[in-house]
């Protein structure tokens, strides 16, 4: 019986989809204080600011923040999805964001020969630094 990392590298029989995740948008009641957080955690402007959206261009991906009139307060479940940014300096990183007030919920940890840090964004949206893993 295969074991499920066997499993899991095993070539894919199954038609491949012909989908592409090109963008996220976070939604916020605070949409300007988001959008204010990820040009400092990206360190630059965003690429796109419209009608009370930001979006940056981060790797093949769009981030877009704005304001939901679904979204109040806080992250309820804040671990449910996270933000996974692959960087081969994470500690290097979390000592930035953590110099500009970013919240920390976990200091950079040694998972299985890779870094991985987790923090918060003003809405309590789990963001990691992880270093680069083959798939």
């Amino acid at each position: 019986m295969a074991t499920q990392d066997q499993t899991q590298n095993r070539p894919s029989t199954q038609p491949q989809s012909t989908l592409n995740l090109n963008s996220i948008m976070i939604g916020s009641a605070q949409a300007q204080v988001l959008a204010d957080f990820y040009a400092k955690v990206f360190g630059r402007p965003a690429d796109m600011n419209d009608g009370g959206y930001w979006g940056w261009k981060v790797g093949n991906t769009y981030l877009t923040v704005g304001k939901h009139s679904e979204i109040q307060g806080q992250a309820k479940e804040p671990a449910r999805v996270m933000l996974n940014f692959e960087t081969n300096a994470v500690r290097e990183e979390f000592a930035r964001l953590k110099q500009l007030g970013v919240k920390v919920v976990k200091e950079p940890y040694d998972m299985e020969g890779g870094w991985i840090a987790t923090l918060a964004d003003p809405d309590g949206n789990f963001l990691q630094l992880m270093s680069p893993f083959e798939m």
